[in-house]
């Protein structure tokens, strides 16, 4: 597993507005989401609430890989690709739940590749 670099790093901190996250479904059709309920959990983790996914949740549950897109208050995207864990209990989802109650799991994206625009950091 990669991880995040130092430099996405920082930017996750300064990153503003709510994160993109896709999924595939089985037969590569493409689904994308807003969402907002995001943490990171280590630097290999980046954590999305399930509020309640529909399409998404369909998608991990047959072994989707996925990505984040998120953009920083200095207007750099990056995205982050990797193999997505759906939890339902203990330690990665008590962290996300602690902060988005209403949370019925934690969607782990696995950080294996980084990018900012076309340069890959990781």
């Amino acid at each position: 597993m990669a991880g995040l670099p130092e430099i996405a790093n920082e930017a996750w901190d300064i990153r503003q507005g709510p994160v993109v996250l896709t999924t595939v479904d089985a037969d590569g059709v493409p689904n994308a989401i807003y969402a907002t309920c995001v943490k990171k959990f280590s630097d290999a983790k980046l954590v999305v609430a399930d509020n309640y996914f529909c399409k998404t949740r369909a998608n991990i549950q047959a072994g989707s890989t996925g990505s984040i897109l998120f953009i920083t208050k200095d207007n750099k995207a990056f995205q982050v690709k990797g193999a997505i864990d759906y939890v339902t209990e203990g330690e990665i989802y008590d962290f996300i739940k602690a902060d988005y109650a209403k949370a019925v799991a934690a969607t782990v994206v696995n950080v294996e590749e980084v990018y900012s625009g076309a340069e890959q950091l990781a």
